[in-house]
C-alpha cells in the first residue's frame, strides 16, 4: 500500500460516490471509515467503531464496514449478524483480495471502491433496495486520527 497519512477531499467524494451507488441496488448499508493510526488490534478497532457509529442498529442488521487504516497500512471488512447469516464464506475473502490487488498498486482510492462496489454487488443479491427503502447511516466517508 502507498504510505499516506491523510485522504483528500476528492478521493472522499469519489468513495461517497461509489458507496450511494452501492446502495442505490441494496437495502443494506455502507460506511467507509479511514483512519490515519491504529495502536490497537484492527479488529478491536473496527468493533469500537462499528458500535460508535451505530451500525449495529441497521433494521436488517445489515451494515458493513470497510476500515482502512493509512500509516499502518492495514483494512478490514467488517459486516453485521445479518450479512454473515446470508453471504458465502468466501466473501469476505473475495472483496479483501479484489481491495488487496488495488492497495497493492498503490491506488488507494480504486482499492476502496472496488470493495464497495463488490459489496454492493453481493448484498443486493441479498438485501434488494425496496421502494421505501430509507438511508439508515450516512454515504460520506469518516476520517479520524
Amino acid at each position: 500500500m502507498k504510505s499516506m497519512n491523510s485522504m483528500s477531499k476528492e478521493a472522499s467524494d469519489r468513495i461517497t460516490e461509489a458507496v450511494s451507488a452501492a446502495e442505490y441496488r441494496t437495502s443494506a448499508e455502507i460506511k467507509v471509515i479511514v483512519l490515519s493510526y491504529c495502536w490497537t488490534d484492527i479488529r478491536e478497532k473496527a468493533e469500537s467503531l462499528f458500535y460508535k457509529y451505530e451500525l449495529h442498529e441497521t433494521q436488517d442488521r445489515n451494515a458493513v464496514m470497510i476500515l482502512l487504516v493509512l500509516v499502518n497500512h492495514e483494512f478490514l471488512v467488517y459486516g453485521d449478524k445479518g450479512i454473515h447469516e446470508k453471504v458465502e464464506e468466501d466473501f469476505w475473502s473475495t472483496v479483501c483480495s479484489a481491495m488487496r490487488e488495488k492497495f497493492q498498486a498503490g491506488n488507494l482510492v480504486d482499492g476502496l471502491c472496488t470493495g464497495v462496489e463488490r459489496v454492493g454487488d453481493q448484498l443486493a443479491t441479498y438485501f434488494p433496495r425496496a421502494e421505501d427503502d430509507v438511508n439508515e447511516v450516512t454515504d460520506e466517508v469518516v476520517h479520524e486520527d
